[in-house]
């Protein structure tokens, strides 16, 4: 396609759509976009761009004709712009499509998938080949730290990319990764998520036997192989392996992964430990994340880059230097000895490492956890016995009303009343307060120096992030005036 078309995003506030606009952009092309509503991080990162984005969906935003719409996959029939694109027979594709052939063709792509850790491993494998000088190109679904941004694009042969096993577009029904067509692939996990679209874990698992079908022989696979908290890994990962026809290299807990860990020490600001290979010492590692899962985040992008003839010395020196993504163990505030921290919750399995990183990192500390039921698969009950396992590992638990809840069908539906109780069975403190504001004013004035707050949602949350911490500060400046005034009539 040639630079200087227009190129206009549906859905460009998704995390990987406002990448590919930012990518776009870069490019050449001119840029537009329309979503029904943005929030941080994505649409502070799209102003930085000056990619204007219209709010809300509307045909007119069509009426300068684009020369390409790129539809989001959140984006289906009934979309006002779709059905005037589809009317008006503008071209149009989905973003996998376009991003394979504007960016990763002719390129060596390295895919990070998995259910868990994909963003988290994709940013620390971009790091490690950005320090090492090897100039890579990547896509991440989330703001890296390191870099301010989701994406990149390097000089080098190298296209680092998040492979998301979601569906593509409405027209396009296949695993988004499919369309990637990777040299190697980290494949951190296989685990049954995505409930709108995916029917049971065989459906999982058949998306990615076919990611594992596309490797080269020439290619490789690094994949974890051991215990994801209570459930063991590798039954799902070795029926996807099953298909390979390339090297795999194995790192985790098993007695036959490759690569693993010895010597894990947690302090208040640094995760150390050592990595064998081959039950050899191979480098001793630091970085100042929390949570175990991190550390094999870290090992599985050790062991690819070490794969790709980065030296251990670089891999040490850029994991000590990584910072992580945000919405990932993010400090959002901390106001009077209270910590508020935001994670992407999406998944039990996810929730539960975010409460064990919390409990490691924070010593003592009351937890709370704050739950917006809001991914496909949480607003649905299929996992809510281990929604209730992971949740009751805090000492506070509070759950929201479930996000659209009218979306799902009421068979489908997470029962809250069924969950609180389910957490109160594993000795778990659980309440629902369906509305932000009401959980706000309700739980403010409970809180005390020293606690931790967990934020669980992959979405906007109705603005809890700023108006929890702005109640903590109006409550501490009550406080502050009532003590003056008590010290004045003394005096």
């Amino acid at each position: 396609m040639g630079e200087n078309k227009r190129i206009h995003l549906i859905g460009i506030c998704g995390t990987a759509m406002a990448s590919l606009a930012g990518m776009l952009k870069r490019r050449g092309f001119r840029v537009t976009g329309s979503d029904a509503a943005a929030y941080p991080p994505m649409s502070d990162f799209l102003a930085d761009l000056e990619i204007p984005v219209a709010q809300p969906f509307d045909a007119h935003n069509l009426d300068s004709r684009p020369d390409l719409v790129v539809v989001g996959n959140a984006i289906s029939r009934g979309n006002p712009e779709l059905e005037h694109l589809l009317d008006q027979r503008i071209p149009f594709c989905s973003l996998p499509q376009l991003l394979h052939d504007e960016f990763l063709r002719g390129k060596e792509v390295l895919v990070v998938a998995g259910t868990h850790g994909k963003t988290t491993t994709t940013s620390m494998l971009a790091w490690i080949f950005h320090t090492a000088g090897m100039q890579p190109s990547f896509l991440i679904g989330g703001i890296a730290e390191n870099f301010g941004s989701s994406f990149h694009l390097g000089q080098g042969k190298h296209f680092i990319i998040e492979g998301d096993e979601y569906d593509t577009a409405f027209f396009d029904k296949g695993a988004k990764f499919l369309h990637y067509f990777p040299d190697a692939v980290i494949l951190t996990s296989v685990e049954f998520d995505h409930a709108d679209i995916y029917k049971d874990l065989d459906a999982v698992e058949t998306a990615f036997k076919r990611l594992v079908n596309l490797i080269p022989r020439r290619g490789r696979i690094i994949a974890f192989d051991g215990m994801v908290g209570e459930v063991a890994e590798s039954a799902s990962l070795e029926r996807c392996l099953s298909k390979s026809f390339c090297p795999v290299e194995r790192y985790g807990s098993s007695a036959k992964a490759q690569w693993q860990i010895a010597n894990l020490k947690f302090a208040a600001d640094q995760t150390s430990w050592s990595v064998l290979h081959d039950r050899q010492p191979w480098a001793d590692l630091e970085f100042p994340l929390a949570g175990e899962y991190n550390v094999w985040n870290a090992t599985a992008a050790a062991a690819m880059a070490a794969a790709y003839g980065i030296s251990k010395q670089e891999i040490a020196a850029a994991l000590k230097t990584f910072k992580s993504v945000k919405r990932r163990l993010e400090i959002k505030a901390q106001v009077n000895g209270i910590t508020i921290i935001d994670d992407f919750a999406h998944h039990p399995t996810a929730i539960a490492g975010t409460l064990k990183a919390l409990r490691a990192r924070y010593a003592g500390a009351r937890l709370w956890a704050i739950l917006e039921p809001r991914s496909n698969t949480l607003r649905r009950r299929v996992l809510q016995a281990e929604l209730a396992r992971s949740l009751a590992l805090a000492d506070e638990v509070i759950v929201a009303g479930v996000f659209r809840s009218e979306a799902v069908p009421v068979n489908e539906r997470l029962e809250l009343p069924e969950l609180a109780r389910d957490i109160q069975r594993q000795g778990g403190r659980a309440r629902l307060i369906a509305d932000v504001d009401e959980i706000v004013q309700s739980i403010a004035s409970e809180m005390r120096s020293g606690d931790v707050v967990a934020i669980l949602s992959n979405g906007g949350f109705g603005g809890i992030y700023e108006k929890l911490p702005a109640r903590l500060r109006a409550l501490a400046g009550e406080a502050e005036r009532g003590n003056s005034a008590n010290a004045a009539g003394k005096r």
